[in-house]
């Protein structure tokens, strides 16, 4: 593919996904290069909102798109707060709650709860549409596991790293290097996934 848009304005994401989709086109746009609005994201699952957020994109540049739903899932809270990680912190009026807010409300709703109860998984759904209607999209699943920590360990990191504990590599995920995180994190599981699935195709077409 020449082009293709990655339907998300978020600059912390293109930092992560653009290394691992490279092999997918020669050029890449963010949807705000084109337009404003978003996807509504009314799906129940990982997966709908992802693909409603590429088919809206699709659809708005006539391009192909790709598009990722993540959220971050505890056990001990049954799952949340898993697709509104992004509003998990839900204000009156709508207005979206930023990041620390969000943290905030996961580290109170686990407050007293100890380290053999915190274990959480991050998921992350991508899909890559050819086209608005495409009825075979390519699909990629990831997953990361760790537990969530009793306060957070640093300042700064995107989303809810600064509380997710890596067990293996004894590291919050703040704190494990880029070129690492795009080995394990459960966005670059998907995007792997999706690419090796991309590859296969062309090949099969050549």
């Amino acid at each position: 593919m020449d082009s293709i848009v990655v339907a998300t304005g978020n600059p912390h994401k293109i930092k992560e996904l653009m290394p691992l989709l490279s092999p997918l086109a020669k050029q890449f746009h963010l949807q705000t290069d084109f337009f404003c609005d978003e996807a509504v994201e009314d799906g129940e699952t990982y997966l709908e909102n992802a693909l409603k957020k590429a088919r809206f994109a699709s659809a708005k540049t006539g391009l192909p798109a790709i598009a990722d739903d993540s959220g971050l899932s505890i056990d001990y809270l049954m799952g949340e707060p898993g697709i509104y990680s992004a509003r998990f912190a839900d204000k009156a009026g709508n207005a979206k709650p930023s990041e620390a807010e969000n943290r905030q409300k996961v580290l109170q709703a686990l407050q007293g709860v100890p380290y053999s109860h915190r274990k959480a998984h991050y998921y992350c759904a991508i899909v890559l549409v050819r086209h608005p209607k495409d009825p075979a999209p390519i699909v990629g699943y990831g997953r990361w596991d760790g537990e969530i920590l009793m306060e957070e360990r640093t300042t700064y990191g995107i989303g809810y790293d600064s509380l997710f504990w890596d067990r293996d590599r004894f590291r919050v995920a703040a704190d494990i290097p880029l070129e690492v995180k795009n080995k394990i994190s459960a966005r670059a599981q998907a995007a792997n996934a999706v690419v090796e699935q991309w590859l296969a195709e062309k090949a099969r077409k050549a």
